[in-house]
């Protein structure tokens, strides 16, 4: 299926085409129609689906199609309320990526900067507001926002929302809109108190599940290395010297323990920068476009920036301490084998973090396969059980995506021990 076969106008095939995009996106597929029709959507979807566009292309055709019965200046009419600064900037860009030919206004607003600039752009007038809670809030109370002519709300990652303790904050926006509208929900897992609040706020919704939640995704080439927590520093350092790694997203528990990383990091002369909440806005800005622009090879981040990082054909993620709640693990790794392509993910595992990659495995009900040589084994680690019986192979992890830009020929391989690993 082609984006032409879904009835969109001519400014959004046109901008759609500017970007490079033909074919829609299992999500885009399903939800587009639904969207244009005035439903209400519950959307259960792994990041990387292409979701952001599942809901920002038909919002911008709707408001198009309506742009000629306004009159006077522009109200709010789109508010889509997302977790982080990096997701509700990335939001953003969508928005001016497809509506660039569609004459229609967005800001963005989120904490941590001055909000002049965000006031100025509101009393401009705009269709579309991309906001996080707590700034929505804010500026609500202080005057700037009015959202009395709200037709489209859109709650995007509100399992991520529950998580961060914004969920109260989410309520309170939710009384202060009408409750005439459009509600568009988004959520990677479905908890009891996500799926209450879904049943809340939505009417008959159409529900749009592309992948199972909280699974990985398929192209993601796997790995686990038992090493000490004193030698995780080293392992990284020595699998970062293939070159063949052109782009690194590192996962760290702590804020601190990224400073850390990334300071070991430098005296090895490899270029790295740290995103966790501790950082400025600029900071974290500057750190994530210079990841993507390709003049910052590793960027280490927190799991505040698990969901909120959106990076084309980055080609590996590596946790470097295992997440202690498993469904953050497929947020993580979901980072890497976006849009279509293929992508690696690999994680130290240390004594301590045993019981946190049995619960990982139940969950995406697969044993993660164990990367055996290395110069760094843990003491004990053959000893090791994943499930009861072993075998010895061969695993080779390399990238073969769909677009060749990072796609050297090069590849790596690996014994493993096979604990019913299931090939997806």
């Amino acid at each position: 299926m082609s984006f032409k076969k879904l009835a969109l106008i001519e400014p959004i095939l046109k901008a759609l085409e500017a970007e490079g995009y033909t074919t829609p996106t299992p999500i885009q597929a399903q939800a587009i129609p639904l969207v244009l029709e005035r439903r209400d959507l519950l959307g259960c979807a792994q990041t990387g689906t292409g979701k952001t566009a599942a809901f920002a292309i038909p919002i911008l055709q709707i408001l198009h199609e309506e742009k000629n019965e306004e009159r006077g200046p522009k109200k709010i009419k789109v508010l889509i309320l997302t977790p982080t600064r990096e997701l509700a900037i990335q939001i953003d860009e969508s928005f001016a990526a497809y509506g660039k030919f569609t004459g229609l206004k967005h800001t963005v607003i989120f904490g941590g900067v001055s909000q002049m600039h965000q006031t100025n752009a509101l009393r401009a007038g705009v269709d579309i507001l991309v906001a996080t809670p707590g700034r929505l809030l804010d500026l609500m109370t202080q005057g700037f926002i009015d959202l009395r002519q709200l037709k489209i709300f859109v709650l995007d990652e509100a399992d991520r929302m529950l998580d961060m303790g914004f969920i109260h904050d989410v309520k309170k926006v939710i009384l202060k809109i009408p409750a005439k509208r459009q509600t568009l929900f988004f959520s990677a897992t479905m908890p009891p108190e996500i799926q209450k609040l879904a049943n809340t706020i939505l009417a008959n919704p159409s529900k749009v599940e592309v992948t199972p939640p909280a699974t990985t995704v398929e192209k993601i080439e796997q790995g686990i290395f038992f090493v000490d927590k004193g030698d995780k520093p080293s392992l990284l350092i020595h699998l970062l010297k293939d070159k063949a790694i052109v782009t690194a997203l590192v996962f760290t528990r702590t804020k601190h323990g990224a400073d850390k990383v990334v300071k070991i990091l430098h005296k090895e002369n490899i270029s790295a920068a740290a995103i966790h909440g501790n950082k400025s806005q600029n900071a974290r800005q500057k750190a994530l476009n210079d990841f993507k622009t390709g003049s910052l090879r590793v960027l280490v981040a927190t799991d505040i920036a698990a969901r909120g990082i959106d990076i084309d054909e980055l080609t590996h993620v590596f946790n470097f301490e295992l997440p202690n709640i498993p469904e953050t693990y497929v947020h993580r790794i979901g980072r890497t084998g976006r849009a279509g392509a293929s992508g690696i993910a690999l994680s130290f595992c240390d004594a301590e973090e045993r019981e946190f990659l049995r619960d990982i495995n139940k969950l995406i009900g697969i044993s993660i396969p164990v990367i055996e040589e290395h110069p760094f084994k843990m003491n004990g680690s053959s000893s090791y059980n994943q499930q009861p019986t072993a075998n010895t192979r061969q695993i080779t992890i390399q990238k073969t995506g769909n677009n060749n830009t990072h796609n050297r020929g090069t590849e790596r391989t690996w014994n493993v021990r096979e604990r019913s690993f299931v090939k997806r």
